[in-house]
Formats: structure tokens, C-alpha cells, sequence
């Protein structure tokens, strides 16, 4: 509870702040003060996911990582002096722009629990270099920029560019990322791989969040860089997202004081903690059933699985095993004794090889 207590303050200390610094329309504000306050803004919310998210995500470090490096570079380029030092500040936006699209997107991917191959953060990670090396070319080739010098706004250094040939490449990057996260969100939502609604939402809001910026920067000519602020938005809405998951895996380590558990229940729930998580356990009620009522029973109640419990009984018959489950889900041993739990209760079936065994059969048998 402290930890949610704590993120949400962070979330809303660090909106307020961004709406206090945020002025720039105004002829007073430095544009260079802003920028320097986005990054702090963007280190502080790195802080906060490094002391209250207990298990660290690769992907949640380079999004974290790369926020910083975009508004860092965005810094170092309203304070740059020469032409040389602008490009090399532009550069190290760049670095952070063009790989945030796709720490968002494999967050998305695993938060939803979607399968893709393994070959996919490899083939994404090349192709995000290939477009950063691209975007990076301006004083070296003239592909992205056909021209490019230097202009002093409000005290602030900015680029006077002419785009090239290759500019719209980076556009449609973004834009392909951008529907590419949507099309993930409404099929996991469609297909009910989002344990809530308040997580899709907090999904979409982290994308929906960026593409309006985008829309407006597009539209309308501001001399700021206003994705400098959504990307911090995102993150918080990303890293909110992160707790509650967090908070209901440890959840599941608990047992619901209000459940009325049977005998060979209580039995089960009693077991020693390092039980192995496959060990036989009773259903809540004897099975007195002929195999066929058993068949039939089975097939109506996988309807009543949770997404979380449908993916674990498809692992099951996959045939994974108990560490790679528990390595697929980032789950700990004791949250999946809790789910298995649950599976073999509502199946009514006692073990694992049993769920399996009978899961073949209604494969085999007709009308199934």
C-alpha cells in the first residue's frame, strides 16, 4: 500500500511540475530551463521505478533510460554554442527517440502476455539502429537534412533544417510503432489477455498520450519539443501500470481469508511452501463422475478460467515446465501454486497429468 501511495504522489508531484515548467508560450520562460527540468523530471521518475518496482524489467530500463537520454539531448541542444555541438545534441535525442517506441512496445507485448518469437526483439533493436544511424547522418551525409543551421529563440539554440529525402523514414517509424502498440492493446483486450480494464487503460493512455503530442506538433509550430513531456507521462502511466501488477502477483501468494475451503482444500493450501508446484491437490468436491460427465464438466469450466490461468493451462499442454512457466509469466514459485490451485479446482481435476490427460481426450473425442 505504501508503494502505490508512493508512485501515486510521485505521478503527481511530477505532472504538477511539468505543468509549472511547462510554459512555453511564455516569452519569460528559457526554453533550456524547461528542458533542464524534464530531465531532472525524467531522472526522478527513473528513480522511482529503480526503489519501488521489486523486479527489474530490461524493457523497463531502457524506456527509462532512453526518456532521459531524449530530454538530455534536448538540453544539451538549446544550451549548444556551434553547429557541430547542436548535431551531436541532436543525435543524442535521436538515440533516445528512436529506441523509446520499442521499450513501449515489447512492455505492452509482456504486460499483455503475448507470444512472439524470439527472433523479434533482435530484428526491431537492428532496425531501430538502421533508422538511428539515418537520423543521425545530418553534417555527415545529406539524406535526412538537406540543410541545416543555427537560430537562437527566447536565449535558446534551435535547428533551422531543410528535410531530405529519407526524413519521412523516421515519421513512419514512429507511426508504425505507434499502431503497431494499438493493434497489441485491442487484441489483448479482445481476447481477454488483460487481467483488468484499468490496465488497458492505462496502456492505451501511455500511447494515446504521445500520438495526440505528435498530432499537435505536426499541426501546429511550437519551437519546443512537447514529446519531451509525454514521453515522462507515459513512463508514469507505464510505471503505475508495473505496481499493480506487481501488487497483484503478490496477491496471489495470499490466501483469500473469506473463502470456506474443504478438507482436502484447507489440506492443500496448508502445504509446506516448498512443495513443488505440480504436487497432486483435491478439488473442493469428490469426483463421483462417470468419464464422460467428467469430459464434459471439464470443457464447460475452462470457460471460467482467469487469462492468467487460460495461459498457464496452455503452457500445461505445451508440456513447459514448472521453471520455464514461472520464467514466461515472471512469476514466482508460491504465485503459481496459487494458480494451479485454482486451475485444478475449477477443471476438477488433481493433478497436472490428469488436466493433461483429459485435455487430450476432448481433443480426440467428437463435437469438442
Amino acid at each position: 500500500m505504501k508503494k502505490n501511495a508512493g508512485v501515486i504522489l510521485l505521478f503527481i508531484v511530477l505532472c504538477a511540475a511539468l505543468i509549472r515548467f511547462g510554459g512555453v508560450g511564455s516569452k519569460a520562460a528559457s526554453i533550456s530551463a524547461v528542458y533542464a527540468s524534464t530531465a531532472a523530471l525524467s531522472l526522478a521518475a527513473a528513480a522511482g521505478y529503480w526503489f519501488l518496482i521489486r523486479k527489474k524489467n530490461p524493457w523497463f530500463v531502457l524506456l527509462f533510460s532512453s526518456v532521459f537520454v531524449v530530454n538530455t539531448g534536448y538540453l544539451a541542444l538549446s544550451l549548444s554554442k556551434t553547429l557541430d555541438a547542436a548535431l551531436w545534441a541532436n543525435r543524442l535525442s535521436y538515440l533516445g527517440s528512436v529506441f523509446l517506441p520499442l521499450s513501449m512496445l515489447m512492455l505492452i507485448l509482456n504486460t499483455c502476455r503475448l507470444k512472439y518469437g524470439k527472433y523479434l526483439p533482435g530484428a526491431l533493436i537492428s532496425v531501430s539502429t538502421a533508422v538511428f544511424l539515418i537520423a543521425a547522418s545530418p553534417g555527415i551525409l545529406d539524406i535526412y537534412y538537406k540543410e541545416v543551421s543555427l537560430s537562437v529563440i527566447n536565449g535558446s539554440t534551435v535547428l533551422e533544417k531543410v528535410y531530405g529525402p529519407l526524413h519521412c523514414l523516421y515519421l513512419f517509424y514512429l507511426l508504425s510503432y505507434l499502431m503497431a502498440t494499438l493493434a497489441v492493446i485491442f487484441h489483448a483486450c479482445a481476447n481477454r489477455n488483460v487481467d483488468s480494464a484499468i490496465h488497458a487503460v492505462f496502456m492505451s493512455a501511455a500511447v494515446f498520450v504521445n500520438i495526440g503530442v505528435w498530432l499537435i506538433e505536426q499541426l501546429v509550430r511550437i519551437d519546443f519539443e512537447l514529446l519531451s513531456i509525454s514521453y515522462i507521462i507515459s513512463e508514469l502511466f507505464l510505471l503505475l501500470l508495473c505496481l499493480m501488477i506487481q501488487r497483484s502477483e503478490e496477491a496471489g501468494n495470499i490466501q483469500p481469508p473469506e473463502q470456506n475451503l474443504t478438507e482436502p482444500a484447507a489440506t492443500a493450501a496448508a502445504a509446506p511452501p516448498d512443495a513443488a508446484p505440480d504436487s497432486p491437490q483435491e478439488p473442493d468436491q469428490p469426483d463421483a463422475r462417470t468419464p464422460e460427465e467428467q469430459l464434459a464438466y471439464f470443457a464447460a469450466q475452462r470457460a471460467s478460467l482467469t487469462p492468467t490461468e487460460r495461459i498457464i493451462y496452455e503452457f500445461y499442454l505445451e508440456g513447459k515446465s514448472t521453471k520455464e512457466i514461472m520464467a514466461e509469466l515472471n512469476i514466482k514459485e508460491n504465485t503459481l501454486k496459487y494458480h494451479n490451485k485454482n486451475i485444478y479446482s475449477k477443471l476438477g481435476v488433481s493433478s497436472r497429468k490428469q488436466l493433461v490427460m483429459i485435455a487430450s481426450a476432448l481433443k480426440d473425442a467428437p463435437n469438442t
